[in-house]
């Protein structure tokens, strides 16, 4: 094996045998990251449904603040007696 091309022979087999763990420690990280993925994207249509959630009450309350022609105590209780959905 003094001839530098015989060591190709060695290397070849050596360098694919070196490569099969990259691959499954890269096959990992890719479910690892499609998991994150999942979960952000659960987190984020919750907080997406949440805002809306907040974003009526306070259309709500700004219709009892500018509407002067209803009681404010009847509607405040009206809102207590809803279920939060």
């Amino acid at each position: 094996m003094n001839d530098p091309a015989s060591w190709i022979w060695v290397l070849i087999p050596l360098a694919a045998i070196g490569i099969a763990p990259f691959k499954m420690w890269i096959k990992v990280k890719e479910r690892q990251l499609d998991n994150q993925t999942h979960l952000t994207a659960e987190k984020t249509a919750q907080y997406a449904a949440h805002t809306e959630r907040l974003e009526a009450r306070m259309r709500v309350l700004e219709r009892i603040i500018t509407d002067k022609g209803i009681d404010l105590s009847d509607e405040i209780e009206a809102l207590r007696d809803k279920p939060l959905n």
